[in-house]
């Protein structure tokens, strides 16, 4: 999943600074949302198995129950709005500059998940997560520059938009988990009640911010096989990172991001003339070591206790 990743942000950076018409990207983020309930819809109906019972699902979890749909919407705004500024930041930003930095979703997502989901990191964990913090500072003290990208850049700009979607990304992730592992409702169906409101929120994202623009060129101007491609990527991943969020630790997920900063800087110094700087190198460096150590795991020190007082009571009873 890891190369989906990659392929995902090297692919955006190039519809975002190629010589071609620029397309919307509100109107991208959209159809995203568009593929992503049509797969969802799909694969709950091939889970039920019969089409009794996928009309059933879908009229009490989704038709009938607006409080469940209204408690999704949440997720929904905010994932719209991370979409939409990634998009904003690979308009400003090397993909793996982008790639590196954006891992400030981590320390984020840690703390959402401390606060919100009443879990606890380990010492090592926290170590790393600030570890991971120095790295990114270092990566943005001096941005490597890609040289055959022409398009204007403020890279101000672009770490603003990721700074936003880091927030954005924590708490919209820590939310959705904390909704599905609630209840024993499908993961289908709570991606369908996400996804319907979805819909809604970027279309009204895309009427406000680029609607004058698309009554006169229309909503798919700009589009080339590379912004579909884009589009497929976006779809498949946010199925994936639901999946991921049911079944794992939504922080590592966030941890599994090593190998797309190594992919995404090998192709953004083959496709857009990355220069790689010492201080980029050195951040990445300490932001692949800190995902490193947040993945051990965590020692059980249960069993380690048991035996000392165990060790302590023979000595007690000689």
């Amino acid at each position: 999943m890891t190369l989906v990743a990659a392929a995902y942000t090297i692919a955006l950076r190039y519809t975002r600074t190629s010589d071609k018409e620029l397309y919307f990207s509100t109107t991208a983020v959209c159809i995203t949302e568009v593929i992503k309930l049509l797969l969802s819809v799909g694969i709950l109906a091939n889970e039920t198995h019969s089409l009794g019972k996928f009309k059933t699902s879908l009229r009490e979890n989704v038709l009938g129950s607006p409080k469940e749909l209204m408690k999704l919407s949440v997720p929904s705004l905010v994932y719209a709005v991370q979409n939409n500024m990634a998009f904003l930041a690979l308009s400003n930003l090397d993909a793996a500059v982008y790639q590196v930095t954006y891992q400030l979703k981590i320390p984020c997502t840690a703390l959402c998940t401390v606060l919100m989901l009443n879990r606890t990191l380990s010492k090592l964990q926290w170590v790393s997560v600030f570890m991971l913090c120095g790295g990114v500072t270092l990566v943005q003290w001096k941005p490597a520059q890609a040289t055959k990208v022409v398009v204007e850049q403020n890279p101000l700009l672009g770490f603003g938009a990721i700074a936003i979607a880091v927030l954005c990304s924590g708490f919209a992730g820590v939310y959705f988990e904390k909704v599905l592992k609630s209840s024993d409702t499908s993961l289908w169906v709570r991606n369908i009640q996400m996804y319907l409101s979805g819909i809604v929120v970027t279309l009204v994202g895309v009427y406000l911010s680029d609607g004058d623009e698309i009554k006169e060129k229309g909503f798919f101007y700009g589009y080339t096989y590379y912004v579909w491609f884009v589009i497929f990527l976006a779809s498949v991943g946010g199925l994936y990172t639901s999946v991921v969020v049911k079944y794992t630790d939504n922080i590592m997920k966030g941890f599994s991001a090593a190998a797309a900063i190594v992919l995404s800087t090998i192709a953004s110094v083959m496709l857009f003339g990355l220069q790689i700087t010492f201080t980029f190198a050195l951040g990445t460096l300490l932001v692949c070591v800190s995902i490193y150590l947040y993945g051990l795991p965590r020692q059980d020190t249960t069993s380690i206790q048991e035996g000392e007082r165990a060790s302590k009571e023979r000595v007690i009873g000689v």
